[in-house]
């Protein structure tokens, strides 16, 4: 484990806290996203379960949580309402009728034409070049890995 040492009183300075620093850059993140997806009629949130469903149909709301790091109940009312507009639909599995699998309906399918090229606005307003950006995301996996890993060992 490594330490900070700092100057006394240094420590409790809200711009010296990394908390502060990723929470401040989600939020501004989030602003920047809002107007891109309200193009989409899509929030933040139903955002990340399409893209997660794009890349691969037929998770369940479970296997959706764990991809996305969120708990299955925070989940639930987004694919309803994602349900509710059309996008997606909820089928059970013939070989298991308890199983709940999410695929994309017609309409969720061409969405994604159009949310194409909402990565690369984003990259161009963030100021960073490609390899900054993939050098800080793998940064803060690791450290969400790790933070990840002490919250499961306590």
């Amino acid at each position: 484990m490594t330490t900070m040492t700092t100057t006394p009183g240094k420590a409790l300075k809200l711009g010296e806290q990394l908390c502060f620093a990723l929470y401040s850059t989600s939020l501004a993140m989030s602003k920047l996203y809002k107007p891109l997806l309200s193009e989409l009629g899509l929030t933040y949130p139903q955002y990340l379960i399409m893209l997660v469903l794009w890349e691969q149909e037929g998770l369940t709301s479970s296997e959706l949580a764990k991809q996305l790091t969120q708990d299955l109940g925070a989940l639930s009312p987004v694919v309803k309402r994602l349900e509710k507009e059309g996008l997606l639909q909820r089928k059970r599995s013939r070989e298991d009728e308890r199983v709940v699998r999410l695929f994309l309906t017609e309409a969720g399918k061409k969405l994604r034409d159009s949310a194409e090229s909402i990565p690369e606005q984003v990259l161009c307003i963030s100021g960073l070049g490609m390899e900054e950006a993939k050098a800080l995301r793998k940064q803060l996996e690791e450290l969400r890995q790790a933070l990840s890993t002490r919250e499961k060992s306590e």
